[in-house]
């Protein structure tokens, strides 16, 4: 995007499911550095909720008929954010790239690294910003955990446990239960995309990966339903990670060894269910964690509630504006998403799966 131009970054949402609905389109709207001029979706129940809450977005039924829009020009668009299912990533990211448009695409990035690769080296020769929305390096709990490390209070990192669990056995009732490896599909891919690209942020590239993953009997594809991946960190860390919808009882979220104070936190980060449930970014509450689900640091018999930071998904879209304006880097390298595809392709070919 032109640094001259003072209009506001002119974006269209891809999707309005999770993705689009409860993340980006509440995120754009609340950052005066955008305007949210369309969302394409094909189903009418959630184009009927787009227009109702954004009045002034087109809601279109197709990415085709969007770009057809770009080509006539009636629409003119600096941004397209996807948050449509992994599968169709790749397509649409190029479709954007040869109209110029920088990109943001939802996690999972797309279904294999050498994908990844051809988008990488695409944006590079169309002259657009690509990024991946890896919105997790903004929860509360992990920049919390990002401080106590930076500051010494747990002294060397030993072992590194993290946990995306919970109590869903029916599934998530949509694309996720039914999509296939191949695309993309799978908690490992899905949730497993948040989790590794926290560890390799915190402790670096690793040596050495292994992998567990389970279907269970209400599996719709051959994709996974829990999973579990331990890296072994070229910095001496070992990070074990664990990801399942089927927990009745779910284990920490993060469990962390130090050489001197471990750091424990139960429970998930409150800003997804706190846009769900309509609260907005621009909400004094927004991002702060209740006192009560701080984690707590020290050593058996000794510890304290720890001051949890605030999350702030919002930065991720304040950053990407900084980066289109000024020609800086953008708020997550898609290189590190590429990282994360290269682990969940190494943990797969080397997982273990119980008949």
């Amino acid at each position: 995007m032109d640094s001259k131009k003072t209009h506001p970054i002119r974006t269209a949402i891809l999707g309005f499911g999770i993705s689009g609905r409860v993340f980006h389109a509440p995120l754009i709207a609340a950052d005066a550095s955008y305007s949210l001029d369309a969302i394409v979706t094909s189903q009418p129940e959630r184009a009927g909720i787009a227009r109702a809450t954004y009045p002034d977005s087109l809601v279109i039924p197709s990415p085709g008929e969007l770009f057809g829009r770009i080509d006539s020009g009636e629409l003119a668009l600096d941004l397209v954010i996807l948050g449509t299912p992994p599968a169709t990533h790749k397509e649409l990211a190029l479709e954007a790239f040869r109209r110029k448009l920088a990109v943001v695409v939802d996690k999972p990035f797309v279904p294999s690294s050498s994908e990844a690769e051809e988008l990488i080296e695409a944006a590079v020769e169309e002259g657009v910003t690509l990024t991946v929305f890896q919105n997790r390096r903004w929860d509360a709990d992990f920049l919390t955990l990002r401080r106590l490390i930076a500051s010494g209070e747990l002294g060397d990192i030993r072992s590194f446990e993290s946990r995306f669990e919970w109590w869903m056995p029916e599934g998530f009732g949509n694309w996720r239960d039914r999509a296939s490896l191949e695309e993309g599909g799978g908690i490992l891919h899905d949730l497993g995309a948040h989790l590794i690209d926290q560890a390799l942020e915190l402790f670096g590239p690793v040596v050495d990966v292994y992998g567990e993953t389970s279907r269970f009997e209400n599996a719709q594809s051959d994709a996974d339903q829990a999973a579990f991946v331990s890296l072994f960190h070229e910095s001496g860390v070992r990070s074990r990670l664990w990801m399942n919808g089927h927990a009745a009882q779910p284990g920490p979220r993060f469990h962390v060894l130090g050489s001197k104070a471990g750091y424990t936190k139960w429970g998930l980060d409150g800003q997804e269910p706190a846009l769900a449930a309509g609260v907005l970014p621009t909400d004094s509450a927004y991002g702060i964690e209740a006192s009560d689900t701080w984690g707590r640091l020290g050593t058996t018999g000794s510890t304290r509630h720890v001051l949890a930071e605030r999350g702030s998904y919002p930065q991720f879209y304040t950053q990407l504006a900084h980066a289109l304006q000024t020609g800086s880097r953008p708020p997550v390298d898609p290189r590190d998403s590429v990282e994360v595809l290269r682990v969940i392709e190494r943990a797969r070919s080397t997982s273990f799966e119980p008949a």
